[in-house]
């Protein structure tokens, strides 16, 4: 590894965790990084201040490190199977497929009559998410085999998101106000509203699908070459695609049934990774986006805290200045 890469690991790490310290000290009531230290490594500290720590803010900051880290990861794994620069979990269509599952069960059960106890309430958003997801990234998969022009792949996934939200409108229609009220809150994304038990959930999901990634590196890196150049060299295409598709659905789809949509995270942030280390090969890649994935939106959840304002606005403002770049950049796609 270049002294560069070394150089450049050890200041993202760094960020992460100075960012990790300051998000979990702004907010509504201000806490110094003393008294995070104090509550952190079990010393002495305000009652008050140590509950808001441990079972807000802690939460929120591993929420915000996870998520950044999961969605900025399966856009890289997308840019890579489609290869494609503006594939992403949203403008595929994947996080929308997601975002269909949630409302299914948010907003379909209490149309049909049906009530949930709070741990069928967890499993079944994240189940509903996992399968919207998953059905999407199919779909796009299977039209991808059969129509090679990447700018129709991406029309198809903007229409595909289209048809997804007419359904929800539908739903939303249809829904009582308790239920529409629910949705609404998250649909405007928020890494706050996961609870310590739901962390258990959010966690497993997330780091399963983070080591699926990392058993996929060496495919990756083969398929950046096509999937001619790969099958030459023996690589099971359609097994490679499978494992990839399940590492997008659980890592998208976990943070978006959780969190609700957070975009531009997955288009971005792949395109600044490769810039910052000038590294094509996803062994240096894959950790670089992750941890550039977790930087940002810590960053963007302390603006968001600063400002009083949801954190998918934030990673929008960031995030499309980063994509009209791409775009930019990459004129030819067209």
């Amino acid at each position: 590894m270049q002294r560069r890469t070394k150089i450049l690991f050890a200041t993202l790490g760094i960020a992460v965790i100075t960012c990790f310290i300051i998000d979990i000290m702004v907010g509504s009531v201000g806490i110094s990084a003393a008294e995070v230290w104090s509550v952190l490594s079990g010393g002495d500290a305000d009652p008050i201040k140590a509950r808001i720590v441990i079972d807000i803010r802690l939460i929120k900051a591993v929420v915000a490190v996870l998520a950044g880290a999961a969605l900025a990861v399966s856009g890289l794994q997308m840019q890579t199977l489609f290869r494609n620069p503006l594939a992403g979990p949203y403008v595929l269509g994947v996080s929308s497929g997601a975002s269909l599952g949630v409302a299914l069960f948010i907003l379909g059960l209490p149309v049909i009559g049906m009530t949930s106890s709070s741990l069928f309430a967890t499993l079944g958003v994240a189940g509903a998410a996992w399968i919207g997801s998953a059905a999407i990234l199919t779909m796009v998969a299977a039209l991808s085999r059969r129509i090679k022009d990447i700018m129709v792949i991406l029309i198809l996934g903007i229409m595909i998101d289209s048809g997804v939200s007419a359904i929800v409108q539908i739903l939303q229609y249809l829904s009582n106000e308790e239920s529409l009220k629910s949705f609404v809150i998250w649909t405007m994304g928020s890494l706050g509203d996961v609870t310590s038990a739901q962390l258990r959930l959010f966690i497993p999901a997330v780091v399963i699908g983070l080591i699926i990634t990392i058993a996929a590196i060496k495919p990756l890196n083969i398929l950046l070459l096509g999937e001619a150049y790969a099958r030459t060299m023996g690589l099971n295409i359609t097994r490679t695609r499978l494992l990839l598709m399940l590492s997008t659905t659980l890592l998208a789809g976990t943070v978006t049934a959780f969190c609700g949509p957070i975009g531009f995270i997955g288009l971005a942030i792949p395109h600044v990774a490769r810039t910052l280390f000038r590294d094509a090969d996803h062994r240096i890649l894959m950790p670089a986006t992750a941890l550039t994935g977790a930087f940002s939106l810590l960053v963007c959840d302390i603006i968001s805290k600063l400002l009083t304002l949801p954190v998918n606005t934030i990673t929008a403002l960031l995030g499309i200045p980063i994509v009209i770049w791409v775009v930019v950049r990459n004129k030819n796609i067209v």
